[in-house]
């Protein structure tokens, strides 16, 4: 629903891109992905900053598209914004990344696929070559939950595409919203034998989606992520043992080198070079993720990573609201 009625109305094209990168993934997802990309009016793209827009575990990147009730979907949102002078001319990709185990973080994974790989050496001059926009310096990426991870990742592992990067209550502090969902995700696992493979079929299976399972195929998704098992069901072990729930040190090693924090560590040089670095997270965010967000805003404090951070009184749900003080933040940053 348009809250501005008045704003000129941007142009949304539905693009396939038939990708090279993700053939043969071990989930057997398609490879032709549907990209939709927001022109804004007046404008036929060329010379303007791009953004990518990485969604939330359970979405693809056109439900950010679609339409919304009590609220704007974000083309509406940067119709609004670019209309009121908030926002600059930006042309902002939504690439569909959604996957078997319902969701995406982004990053290269064996099991679950190439997927950073496939964002910036296909995506990304995909929608530049059609459309004349981008181009070194003036790439930013931008997501929320899953998608925030994402976004920070690819501002750790990939300078050479991005120069800016939001993250909004992106998944960072793994043993506070990984390990607590643990337990539960065993007794559900229980109830099919402690079988992996019989849990995705009878997910699969079903005539209804239960929201409880879909929390369990997240941690599922996370495990393929973070520490893909080639001899296991998908690709899937868990990083916790069976009847105990005691973790494995060498398992849970591998996930927690996918933390954030920890990949600054290593990787911390990278961000220097951002023109832009924006990081927020809900006070009260229900799954823990605003104490991983204090400790990475506090280490890059330490480091002396230039970076805005911000706190807002609210949890994680519904925040697509932080859209208006982010993006401004990334286009301007990008065209200065």
């Amino acid at each position: 629903m348009r809250k501005s009625p008045a704003a000129p109305r941007g142009t949304l094209h539905r693009l396939m891109l038939d990708s090279r990168i993700l053939r043969g993934n071990r989930q057997g997802d398609p490879t032709e992905r549907e990209v939709h990309v927001y022109v804004p009016a007046g404008h036929d793209g060329r010379d303007l900053p791009l953004l990518f827009d990485i969604v939330g575990y359970t979405a693809g990147g056109p439900a950010h598209t679609n339409w919304k009730n009590f609220g704007e979907n974000l083309p509406e949102r940067l119709d609004r914004l670019i209309d009121s002078g908030a926002l600059p001319p930006v042309v902002v990709a939504f690439p569909d990344c959604f996957t078997r185990l319902g969701g995406n973080q982004y990053i290269n994974s064996s099991a679950l696929g190439p997927w950073m790989d496939f964002l910036c050496d296909e995506a990304v001059p995909f929608v530049e070559e059609r459309f004349g926009c981008g181009g070194s310096g003036r790439r930013g990426i931008f997501g929320k939950s899953s998608g925030g991870y994402g976004a920070l990742a690819h501002a750790l592992l990939r300078p050479d595409i991005w120069a800016a990067a939001a993250s909004h209550s992106g998944d960072v502090g793994f043993e506070l919203c990984y390990l607590p969902d643990m337990p539960g995700v065993l007794r559900a696992l229980s109830r099919h034998g402690g079988s992996i493979e019989r849990f995705m079929n009878a997910f699969e299976t079903a005539r209804k989606t239960d929201g409880k399972d879909t929390h369990v195929l997240m941690i599922l998704c996370m495990a393929a992520t973070y520490d893909p098992d080639p001899s296991q069901y998908l690709g899937i072990r868990l990083p916790v043992t069976d009847e105990t729930c005691e973790v494995i040190p060498e398992r849970w090693a591998n996930w927690l080198a996918w933390d954030p924090v920890q990949m600054l560590e290593r990787h911390g040089d990278a961000l220097r070079g951002l023109k832009a670095l924006y990081i927020d997270c809900g006070d009260r965010d229900q799954y823990n993720l605003v104490y991983g967000a204090r400790r990475l805003h506090r280490r890059l404090d330490q480091l002396g990573i230039t970076h805005r951070y911000e706190e807002f009184p609210d949890d994680h749900s519904s925040v697509d609201y932080r859209m208006d003080d982010s993006l401004p933040y990334l286009v301007r940053a990008l065209l200065a």
